[in-house]
């Protein structure tokens, strides 16, 4: 192999981890956020259905099926 050769594959190595380093970065980035969202969601909403649509001693998961038709 030559050294040319040598020296684009180190390079070729180099660039697929720093992509993957940035990548993964991204991505786990991207996924605390949307977690933290959906938490903020659901806590807004299991709020709403308490104050709003839970009937007296009725708990927000008991609500949410009697509200949502299931019979389970």
């Amino acid at each position: 192999m030559s050294k040319l050769t040598q020296v684009n594959e180190k390079i070729a190595k180099g660039v697929v981890e720093g992509y993957k380093k940035i990548e993964n970065g991204v991505v786990g980035g991207y996924k605390k956020i949307e977690n933290g969202v959906v938490e903020g969601f659901e806590k807004v909403t299991d709020k709403c259905v308490e104050k709003l649509f839970a009937k007296d001693g009725e708990t927000v998961e008991e609500a949410k099926k009697r509200l949502s038709g299931d019979k389970k």
